[in-house]
Formats: structure tokens, sequence, C-alpha cells
């Protein structure tokens, strides 16, 4: 299989549609400014943090040297991109669909799914290229919560996810996307997913490695067979299991 090159959201490995309109690349002084802004960030508080996130989130998607995706973000996490801005959505523009091969397809706002009932899980996070963030709580609505809800059809074996950044894709098989641990994920670490970790909404596929945990949640589409995501365009394993997967032999993260 290709060599596994970057996890969760990294740059595509050739120019195409989603490279236009990137902008000048990131100078020098920028980069090692963000060096320092991250060794600094990984002691403050949650709140500046969160800030430094999102402007390392951002600036990574032009960086042509790839040095600030190697910079620690909040609690130990790398940020990549697929697209070239960090996608906001919030209380009055965003929504989640659910479709497809499905009796009733539902849209929900997040104040809907605040609404219904919440689980929280914690687990390690493990990235498909080797770094781990132990025991981390995501916190949202089962899956299968909202697949019972809108009820599916018989035809329907999988699952397709689509996201508001225009880019990601993933997916699941319906077996899969029934497990207790996944999640439509609210909150990270008990605080509301920001912008950077790819809130407001975003999947989290427990037992999975990260890159299976899409961004931006914006559609759920039962489809009749499994449609590869974007990762498994470039050579990641459809059935992305933590060290069950892309030639890698990491401890499971349950």
């Amino acid at each position: 299989m290709p060599p596994v090159r970057a996890p969760e959201e990294a740059p595509t490995p050739e120019p195409g549609p989603s490279e236009e309109g990137r902008g000048t690349p990131v100078g020098r002084r920028v980069v090692l400014g963000m060096l320092g802004l991250g060794a600094v960030g990984v002691g403050v508080g949650g709140a500046v943090q969160d800030k430094l996130d999102s402007v390392l989130a951002s600036v990574s998607a032009k960086d042509p040297t790839g040095v600030v995706g190697l910079l620690p973000g909040g609690g130990g996490f790398r940020f990549y991109s697929v697209s070239n801005s960090i996608p906001h959505r919030g209380e009055s523009d965003y929504r989640l669909t659910v479709g497809g091969l499905v009796d009733r397809p539902a849209g929900y706002r997040l104040a809907d799914l605040r609404a219904l009932p919440q689980t929280r899980v914690v687990h390690d996070v493990q990235c498909v290229t080797g770094w781990r963030v132990p025991k981390t709580a995501f916190s949202g609505v089962r899956l299968s919560t909202l697949l019972d809800a809108a009820g599916v059809r018989p035809g329907g074996t999988a699952i397709r996810f689509n996201c508001f950044d225009g880019v990601y894709t993933e997916s699941l098989t319906l077996d899969q996307a029934r497990g207790a641990d996944i999640l439509v994920a609210l909150t990270m670490n008990d605080k509301p997913v920001t912008a950077a970790h790819g809130g407001p909404v975003r999947l989290y596929v427990a037992p999975m490695y990260f890159y299976k945990s899409a961004k931006w949640l914006s559609g759920i589409t039962v489809t009749k067979d499994v449609q590869p995501g974007y990762w498994e365009h470039y050579g990641y394993d459809v059935d992305g299991w933590v060290g069950k997967s892309n030639g890698r032999s990491d401890d499971p993260t349950t």
C-alpha cells in the first residue's frame, strides 16, 4: 500500500481544485513565530489555547514547509488541512441533514442535537501517523440514534458523511455506524467542539484512526454500498481500525 503520509486532515498530494485561492505561502518569519506560539500554548489556559488552535489550523493550510502541522495544539493534537481555510458555522447557519435510503429524512439544528440524549465516551485518540492523545472525552448523540429516527430502509448497508468545508468525506458500514462509541460529537473534553477541531459538530469514531472522525460534519447519507472517503482515495484503509489497518500495530484506543 502507499506510505501513510498524514493524519486526520493534510494537504492534498497534488495540486487540484482545492489548491486554488490559497494565497501567498506562509513565510519563514511567520512559521518561526508560530513555533514560538506553539511552545507558549502548551502551558496556557483553555480560552487562549482555543484561539491559538484556530490560528495554527488556519496557518497550516498555507504552510508549504509542513512545520506548522508539527506544532502541538490543545492537548497534544496536530493540525492539518485539506482545504484552504477553516470553515465556521454557528447557531444561525448550522444544519445536519440525514437522508438517502431512509423513510424519514431529517434536518437538525444545534439546539435539536443538544436536546437529544447525550453520550460521553473517553478513549485515546490515535492518528495514523503515530501521535496519540490519551483519555480524550467526546460527547454527543449516538449515530445509531439518528439512524433509528430516520428509519433505514432494507437496501441501506453503508453511510456516507459529508462536511461543510466542501472537501472532506468519510464512510462507514451500517454495522460500524451502530457502534455504541460512534458519536455525532458536540463537545470535546467537555467544551463545545471548536472550528479548529471540526466543530460545531464532528463525527467521532472511537475505535478507528482519527481520519475516520470527519470534521465539520454536515450530512449523513444512507447508501447501498460503501463509498470510500477523501483519504481512502490516497491509500488509507476504508476499515480504519486502530492497530489492525494501514500497516500499523498500535494498541487499541478502547
